[in-house]
């Protein structure tokens, strides 16, 4: 199939950040996309060739969607999936497949899914509500402290809470969830795995990521990672395994936690382009957007070795502050050597709402390190 300059349509369900930047690379290809989002003011909204308002989760409005576009993608996991299988059934090429969406979409599954497959990961319990969680703390069947995950739904540190006290399980939403043994880890890791319809594989670099303490978001992504060639061929092998029995068709973000023992546990995945590759776009060869493109219409894929150290720092939005949002001293950090501010084009701001990245390159990875903290304490993103 000719996707260049041609009739053919990719369809993209979700229109923020991530989205935004996957019509970086469409338009350098010349590719024609629409995109489904039920926000008018979708940083995608301007980027792509058709826009439509809707709700992801809505069947009807997936499907009819889907009905429009040759090979459809996304940017976030919570859409509505009956839709999709429904979509595949007749035909349509829908990636990452709607069966890797199923085990990825429920964090539950998810975890079972590891389990079954030998897959090394935390211990667990599953609870299908989350007032079971104090019975099972008062028969001796949970100990503090541990992770409390919202089976679904939770993003960007929404859905995580670490618990200590029977006092931190007041005001958890209702619903399913697990509570997951608290690691005491050495570094969290990730690994981005790359997988086309016709079996083509590659990895990225092992990147490190450091966590804000209050808002459970990352604050910086390092790569290379500042661990051992064991440990970090360890933790590509593990990812390499959790993309195959997955079955996963595009960007797979795999986290793991290195443990004092060195071990690698899986903490999660996301079927999608990833704040842990953002880095990508100025230090590799091929950016991760640009290779989730590649991957699913079937095209060679591209280098995934870094050209240059890269650290990204999430700019998120300041404590106290909500509203018209402002950028404090940009033009300060692009004084800076190796700096690229990226804004994703929200125009209002929240506590910890992310609202842009910034990429430090260097070839020295503590140079890097160093610039990166400058970026964070200069920058800043407060409201009018």
């Amino acid at each position: 199939m000719n996707y260049f300059s041609s009739k053919f349509k990719l369809g993209i369900l979700g229109g923020g950040q991530l989205g935004k930047m996957l019509l970086y690379e469409t338009r350098k290809f010349d590719v024609h996309t629409k995109v489904l989002e039920n926000s008018i003011d979708a940083p995608s909204k301007l980027a792509c060739n058709e826009f439509v308002l809707g709700n992801l989760m809505d069947f009807d409005a997936v499907y009819n969607f889907g009905k429009q576009v040759d090979v459809l993608t996304i940017e976030i996991e919570n859409v509505n999936l009956e839709a999709l299988e429904k979509l595949e059934n007749e035909g349509l090429k829908v990636y990452p497949p709607t069966k890797a969406l199923r085990t990825i979409q429920n964090k539950a599954t998810q975890k079972l899914f590891y389990t079954d497959n030998e897959i090394p990961t935390a211990d667990f319990s599953r609870f299908a509500y989350a007032s079971e969680i104090l019975d099972a703390v008062d028969n001796g069947g949970l100990d503090f402290p541990f992770v409390w995950k919202a089976a679904q739904f939770g993003y960007d540190g929404q859905g995580v809470k670490v618990i200590r006290t029977k006092d931190d399980l007041d005001g958890l939403p209702a619903g399913e969830c697990i509570a997951e043994k608290m690691i005491p880890f050495k570094n969290e890791l990730a690994v981005i795995v790359v997988r086309s319809p016709s079996g083509q594989v590659v990895t990225y670099p092992v990147v490190e990521m450091e966590f804000h303490p209050e808002a459970n978001q990352v604050e910086y992504v390092i790569c290379p990672a500042r661990i051992g060639d064991e440990i970090a061929e360890k933790a590509q092998e593990i990812a390499l395994r959790v993309s195959e029995k997955i079955g996963h068709i595009g960007i797979l973000a795999v986290e793991m936690f290195q443990t004092q023992e060195d071990e690698i546990l899986v903490n999660e995945v996301a079927p999608r382009p990833h704040n842990s590759g953002h880095y990508s776009i100025e230090a590799s060869y091929t950016n991760q957007f640009e290779q989730h493109i590649r991957a699913i219409l079937d095209l060679p894929l591209g280098r995934t070795e870094s050209k240059v150290g890269g650290i990204m720092v999430n700019l998120v939005g300041a404590e106290g502050h909500t509203g018209d949002v402002v950028y404090e001293n940009i033009a300060e950090i692009m004084a800076m050597n190796g700096v690229t501010p990226h804004i994703y084009g929200k125009k209002q701001t929240r506590p910890f709402r992310k609202m842009g990245h910034v990429t430090i390159v260097d070839k020295d990875i503590n140079t890097a390190r160093k610039v990166a903290q400058q970026v964070k304490e200069t920058i800043k993103v407060i409201s009018k």
